[in-house]
C-alpha cells in the first residue's frame, strides 16, 4: 500500500481525505502543522504527501523544499484555497507534482494522486535504471512538442531545426511555463544524440545542499547521508543532452564547477579525486533576464557566454492568441486519454473564454484548466460550467490597475492624470505579486528593465 501524508491544519479536510483515501486503499497518516509533518517525514518515508498552502507556521513554497531535502522521491500536491495561479506556478516551480485549488473534489483528488504517485516512481525507476546501465543508454521519454501557427512559435521551429544538428549550447529564455523543457526536448530528438540520454534538471527545485551532488555525483561518505557511490545527471546524460532548467539559481560555487565542464569536457565527484570524461550537450533555461543578473554579480559572465551559444525566445502565450486553441485540443486529447474519457471538444464560448484569457502561468496553466474541465465534463463537448472562476471572469488585472478616486481628481492635466494611475497600478501589481519585480513585470505586461526604469522614474522604493 502507498503511503500517504496529510498536512492541513483544517481537521475536517484531514478526515475528509483520510477516509476517502483510505477506502481506495491507501495508507494514510494526517497532522495539522509543518513542524509536525516534517518530524514524521524524517521518520517516516511517504510516497505521496498532500500538503495546504498556508499552514500556521509554514507556506507552501517552504514545506516544499524541506519535503524535497528530506526525501527528493517523495511527491507532493499542494491545496490551494487562492485562484491566483501565480502561487500555484511557484509551488510546481518548487517541485510540486501539482495543485489542487478548493473546494476539494474527490474524483479530481484520486485521479491526481494516483498520477503523482505514478510518475514519482517512474522517475524513480529510470534514474535506478540509468545508474545501474554500464553503457548509459537509458532515456527519458521525449515529451511531444507541439508547434503552433503562430509567427513566433514558426520562428522557434525554424530556430530549432536550425540548431538541433549542432553541438552548440543553447539558453532558451521565457515566462514560467511557455514550454522551454519541450522545446530542448525537440532539440535533442532532432539531433545526433537522439538516442542517447536526455536529463531534464530543475535547478530552482533543487535544494541548494544538494545541488552538486546531483549535478556532479558524490562518493560514499563525501558528506553526512552519502552512504554509497552515486551518478550525477552529467554522468548519466552522458552522449545525450543535459537540461538546467532556472540556471540563474545555481550557486556561485556550482557555477564555476558548471563553467569548468563546459571548458574542459570533465567532472570531479564531490569528495572525488578522479577526473571523469563526459561528452554531454548542455542546453539552459531561464525566466529570468540573465544579463541583469550578471550586471547584479549574481551570475559569472564567462559561464553565460560559454552557454548563450545561441538563444531561442519563447513569447508568453497571451501573444500568440492564434496558438491558444491548438494547444488546448491537444491538451484534451491528453487529458481525454489520462482520464478514460471522450471528450470531442469545446462549446464555442469556452473558446472565447480560452483565448481572451491573460494566462498568468502560460501552457502549463493551460493544461491544468483544460485538464480539470475534461475530468468535470459530463458532456460530448466542454461548457462553462467545467471553467474555473478565474477563467470565467478574470478581474486580477482589471482589479489591479483600475484607477482609484485619487487618480482622476485632477483632470485638467492629462499627464498628471496617467502618470498617477500608472504609479498607482505598477504599486498594486507589486502588492499582489508580493513585490516580486519578475512577477510584477510579467502582469504588465513589460520587461523588467522597463519596470525598473519606472520604478526610478516614479520613486517608488522596495
Amino acid at each position: 500500500m502507498e503511503k500517504i501524508l496529510i498536512i492541513d491544519d483544517d481537521n475536517d479536510i484531514c478526515l475528509l481525505l483520510n477516509k476517502f483515501l483510505t477506502k481506495n486503499n491507501y495508507e494514510v497518516e494526517y497532522v495539522n502543522t509543518g513542524e509536525e509533518g516534517i518530524r514524521l517525514l524524517k521518520k517516516t518515508s511517504f510516497d505521496l504527501v498532500i500538503s495546504d498552502y498556508r499552514l500556521p507556521d509554514e507556506d507552501g513554497i517552504s514545506i516544499l523544499r524541506k519535503i524535497k531535502i528530506i526525501n527528493p522521491d517523495t511527491a507532493v500536491i499542494i491545496i490551494t484555497g487562492y485562484s491566483d495561479v501565480r502561487i500555484a506556478v511557484q509551488t510546481l516551480k518548487h517541485g510540486a507534482y501539482d495543485y489542487v485549488t478548493k473546494p476539494l473534489y474527490p474524483d479530481e483528488i484520486l485521479v491526481t494522486v494516483k498520477e503523482a504517485i505514478k510518475q514519482q516512481k517512474e522517475q524513480k525507476h529510470q534514474a535506478e535504471h540509468a545508474r545501474n546501465n554500464n553503457n548509459r543508454k537509458a532515456k527519458v521519454q521525449p515529451k511531444t512538442y507541439v508547434s503552433g501557427k503562430s509567427s513566433q512559435s514558426e520562428i522557434v521551429q525554424k530556430h530549432i531545426d536550425l540548431i538541433a544538428p549542432t553541438d552548440m549550447s543553447v539558453i532558451i529564455t521565457g515566462e514560467t511555463g511557455t514550454g522551454k523543457e519541450f522545446v530542448a526536448n525537440a532539440i535533442h530528438n532532432k539531433s545526433r544524440r537522439r538516442d542517447q540520454p536526455f536529463i531534464a534538471i530543475d535547478c530552482g527545485a533543487l535544494p541548494k545542499e544538494l545541488a552538486g551532488s546531483e549535478l556532479f555525483g558524490h562518493i560514499k561518505g563525501a558528506f553526512t547521508g552519502a552512504l554509497a557511490d552515486k551518478q550525477g545527471s552529467f554522468e548519466l546524460a552522458n552522449g545525450g543532452t543535459l537540461f538546467l532548467d532556472e540556471i540563474g539559481n545555481l550557486t556561485y560555487e556550482n557555477q564555476i564547477k558548471l563553467l569548468r565542464v563546459l571548458q574542459e569536457r570533465k567532472i570531479k565527484r564531490l569528495g572525488g579525486v578522479r577526473d571523469i570524461d563526459i561528452d554531454v550537450r548542455v542546453i539552459a533555461a531561464t525566466n529570468e533576464d540573465l544579463k541583469e543578473t550578471v550586471r547584479n554579480g549574481k551570475f559569472r559572465e564567462d559561464l553565460y557566454h560559454r552557454l548563450n551559444e545561441f538563444k531561442i525566445e519563447l513569447s508568453p502565450l497571451r501573444e500568440r492568441k492564434t496558438d491558444i486553441l491548438i494547444f488546448a485540443e491537444h491538451f484534451l486529447a491528453l487529458a481525454n486519454n489520462q482520464l478514460g474519457k471522450e471528450i470531442e471538444g469545446f462549446e464555442n464560448d469556452v473558446e472565447e473564454k480560452l483565448k481572451n484569457y491573460y494566462w498568468h502561468g502560460n501552457l502549463r496553466e493551460l493544461q491544468n484548466v483544460v485538464k480539470r474541465a475534461v475530468l468535470l465534463c459530463q458532456n460530448d463537448r466542454v461548457n462553462l460550467e467545467c471553467l474555473p472562476s478565474e477563467i470565467i471572469s478574470p478581474d486580477y488585472l482589471s482589479s489591479a490597475l483600475a484607477p482609484t478616486d485619487t487618480q482622476v481628481t485632477d483632470v485638467t492635466n492629462l499627464k498628471s492624470v496617467s502618470e498617477n494611475a500608472e504609479r498607482s497600478a505598477i504599486i498594486s501589481v507589486l502588492e499582489k505579486t508580493g513585490y516580486n519585480k519578475t512577477k510584477a513585470a510579467e502582469v504588465l505586461n513589460i520587461d523588467r528593465k522597463t519596470l525598473y526604469n519606472k520604478l526610478k522614474a516614479y520613486d517608488i522604493n522596495i
